[in-house]
């Protein structure tokens, strides 16, 4: 079976390629970075066509580096003889002193690593926005479910 041809036209140069919303329903974040992630060439390109899925993805650090994990990306198509793994551990590349804020945060009981948002720059580097966040409680989600069309109400009048 032939693999599909690619227009050019289908391709995303920048902006925005996944969200993860049930992020900050299952999450209270408290912080904000933005990484970049070490990719393959058929990563990218893949990325490209906007095929990639944030759903249960969360960090783990090792021997003092930072990884993503559970961020899917769909094999290319047209890869050839090269491909990689659709759930391979993603090595994350932030600055030394965040790295060591966040282990830091994430070696306390509670606070865990979750992707929010998968992007490219204008640059046109694929960059991940990950969140430093302790898991809500169910009294938690129900809060922030009435604020939410608590504000929805508002909008209407």
């Amino acid at each position: 079976m032939a693999a599909k041809k690619e227009k050019k036209s289908d391709f995303i140069a920048t902006g925005q390629i996944a969200v993860n919303r049930r992020a900050t329903f299952d999450y209270a974040i408290e912080e904000t970075f933005v990484a970049g992630l070490e990719l393959k060439g058929t990563e990218v390109k893949s990325l490209r066509l906007g095929k990639a899925s944030l759903t249960d993805t969360y960090g783990s650090y090792d021997d003092g580096e930072l990884f993503i994990e559970n961020l899917k990306i769909e094999e290319y198509a047209n890869k050839g003889y090269e491909k990689h793994d659709a759930n391979r551990k993603k090595k994350l590349l932030l600055t030394r002193h965040e790295i060591n804020k966040i282990i830091g945060q994430m070696s306390k009981k509670g606070y865990s690593l979750i992707a929010k948002r998968l992007f490219f720059d204008n640059r046109g580097r694929a960059k991940l926005e990950v969140g430093l966040g302790k898991g809500k409680k169910l009294y938690d989600k129900r809060e922030s479910i009435k604020e939410r069309e608590l504000t929805r109400k508002l909008k209407e009048y």
